[in-house]
């Protein structure tokens, strides 16, 4: 296999790299999921404005157990941006398909394992294996390196960490595991601000219209102490993907909804902008509670604690309905 180091985005070193503003650390929520975030510097990386795509956060709901996983449909990317995505069958050594993509300046979006990652240390790294989603800008086999994008930044990876990522442990009479990949061809050249501003705008009216008929906040509310008395019953690490899965989700999403609409026209969606606001900080704040909730198993002041959040949901839409 040859040694390739030249990636689909040259001039940027994982050194030196400095994330988005929309992960900027004085926000309420840096991070919000592994896929949004690597869009969010990929397209930036590429020159245009990754808030354009932020439309679909209007859409996201209480799936019963969680909300919803929010992730740029791959329609929008197209549309907006030009660039094709699509899933990337694997049938050989997932290293072989990534270096026949990048050799044509496309970039593949992997599910990894973050047991191998040391950008996740402190959660993941080393300690439990989970599923994340990357982007994998420069690699070389023979070296035993890979540039990536993941979450919020962009990282660079080595030696051993290199060999349990693409399963060179396993011998040949062992199965691999192969990733779901999408592959992403861009464009000759990147869509300009007028042709993102109008997208967008489009974009918009179609995602408000498959909005939630019913409030999602006020739905996960009435069910909300009832889980977290199940979470109490649960080892303490269990607490965390609850969290990320439940008030995480919503917040983020909805401060990545004000800042889409604070794009897309500052002074129209001003108030709206600001209910989404108000969303992702009652979801922080109540991250706390929730946090103590479990510890003491006091469960009743959360019954209400999400109120200002789901009256928040009611104006934000309200206020949307006439001007989308």
């Amino acid at each position: 296999m040859t040694s390739v180091f030249s990636g689909v985005f040259s001039g940027i070193d994982p050194e030196t790299y400095r994330a988005h503003a929309l992960h900027s650390g004085e926000r309420a929520w840096p991070e919000t999921n592994c896929y949004v975030d690597l869009w969010i510097e990929v397209l930036a990386t590429s020159g245009v404005a990754p808030e354009a795509m932020l439309g679909f956060t209007l859409t996201q709901d209480f799936e019963g157990d969680q909300f919803t996983f929010f992730k740029v449909p791959l329609e929008d990317l197209e549309a907006l941006y030009g660039i094709r995505a699509t899933e990337l069958a694997i049938y050989d050594r997932v290293e072989r398909h990534v270096e026949v993509q990048i050799a044509r300046a496309r970039l593949c979006l992997i599910e990894m394992d973050s047991f191998y990652m040391p950008d996740t240390r402190g959660t993941a790294y080393r300690q439990e294996h989970g599923k994340t989603t990357v982007a994998i800008n420069r690699l070389d086999v023979a070296a035993k390196r890979v540039d990536y994008f993941h979450n919020a930044g962009y990282f660079r990876l080595e030696g051993e960490d290199f060999d349990g990522l693409f399963q060179l442990y396993l011998t040949e009479n062992d199965p691999p595991f192969l990733p779901y990949t999408e592959f992403a061809r861009f464009p000759e050249r990147p869509a300009d601000e007028a042709h993102l501003r109008a997208t967008a705008r489009r974009l918009a009216g179609f995602h408000f219209a498959r909005r939630p008929r019913e409030n999602p906040i006020r739905a996960f509310a009435s069910v909300f102490p009832q889980q977290v008395e199940a979470v109490a019953e649960r080892p303490f690490g269990f607490f965390h993907k609850y969290a990320f899965n439940t008030l995480r989700q919503v917040g983020a999403n909805f401060e990545l909804a004000a800042d889409y609409l604070t794009w897309l026209s500052p002074g129209e969606f001003a108030a709206a902008a600001e209910h989404a606001g108000r969303i992702s900080e009652v979801a922080k704040s109540v991250q706390f509670q929730l946090a103590r909730a479990v510890t003491r198993r006091k469960f009743e002041p959360l019954q209400a604690a999400l109120d200002p959040a789901a009256d928040a949901w009611d104006s934000m839409m309200a206020s949307l309905a006439g001007r989308i």
